[in-house]
């Protein structure tokens, strides 16, 4: 039997990405659509990936291609309150990144919702996996915690 998920407290990400709501977000029930938690998540990881110059939108050869995701739901998040997504990496694999994404309410302890997303990256133009490029494993050595570092640790 799985356990019951639980929030996360903010201790468990390293890195987060500040996320205006908007009037949209809300749904007919006073609180954000679930499909716009995803939302998150997607903008969490890419602008992450984009800052730490792993990800070329435009140009790059290599991009990620979302395989997976997942989200629990522990308490509303809603217009116009600021969310903070908290990121970090759970699994490195030879073409794929399982990302655990949670997402705070503006200054609280734990997640209102958490979950994962995972990227297989391809070649942009034959849509094959591809080993992740130096670039991009740099930039998610520092969203991987050391006791999962040495266990995802692939040779080029």
């Amino acid at each position: 039997m799985t356990a019951r998920p639980t929030p996360q407290p903010r201790t468990h990400y390293p890195f987060f990405c500040p996320i205006q709501t908007r009037w949209a977000d809300n749904d007919i029930y006073g609180h954000a659509n679930n499909v716009v938690y995803y939302s998150w998540f997607d903008t969490a990881v890419n602008r992450y990936l984009i800052e730490a110059g792993a990800l070329d939108i435009h140009q790059g050869s290599v991009i990620g291609l979302v395989v997976e995701t997942q989200c629990h739901y522990f308490a509303p998040l809603a217009f116009p309150q600021r969310v903070e997504a908290g990121l970090r990496v759970a699994h490195r694999g030879r073409s794929s990144v399982r990302y655990e994404v949670g997402l705070f309410a503006d200054g609280a302890s734990e997640s209102a919702a958490a979950g994962h997303f995972v990227h297989v990256y391809v070649d942009r133009a034959g849509r094959r996996p591809v080993a992740l490029p130096p670039t991009l494993t740099r930039a998610l050595q520092a969203l991987t915690p050391s006791d999962l570092e040495a266990h995802d640790r692939h040779p080029p």
